[in-house]
């Protein structure tokens, strides 16, 4: 099997099976972003303990890769303080910039590798991402 192959079957797996969607029920941080261009909207949900991300959801409507992506992103940045989500965000957008990174602790978020070569698509892969940030930003 091939690298590419490998990376769409990743992705199409979190898309048709997606981890953390839905909502909790009270005490979540709320971050509702959307993509006008394309229509992909997100409303993501954190539980934050000090400056430690606990746990995350989120709910949307969106392409494979807007809905893949927060899927990725709310497995990867659980039990993360803020500066390690900050980090991992910016690792996620160097990787949407073309360049190689490291995410051997969730290696997922490779799959996304290939959307760099379509700049379109950068913005669908990068909303759940820019939510996150807003949202750790804020509560700061």
């Amino acid at each position: 099997m091939q690298l590419d192959d490998l990376y769409r079957r990743v992705i199409m797996d979190h898309y048709k099976n997606p981890r953390n969607r839905g909502k909790f029920e009270e005490g979540a941080l709320t971050i509702d972003l959307n993509n006008p261009t394309c229509g992909d909207r997100i409303s993501l949900q954190l539980i934050v303990e000090g400056d430690v991300v606990k746990d995350a959801r989120f709910t949307g409507e969106g392409c494979s890769i807007s809905m893949s992506s927060a899927s990725m992103m709310t497995e990867a940045v659980k039990g993360r303080t803020f500066d390690e989500a900050m980090d991992l965000a910016g690792r996620f957008s160097r990787l949407m910039m073309g360049e190689s990174v490291d995410f051997d602790d969730y290696e997922d978020l490779e799959a996304l590798s290939g959307v760099n070569k379509f700049p379109a698509r950068i913005k669908c892969a990068t909303l759940a991402w820019n939510a996150l940030k807003k949202g750790i930003q804020a509560d700061i």
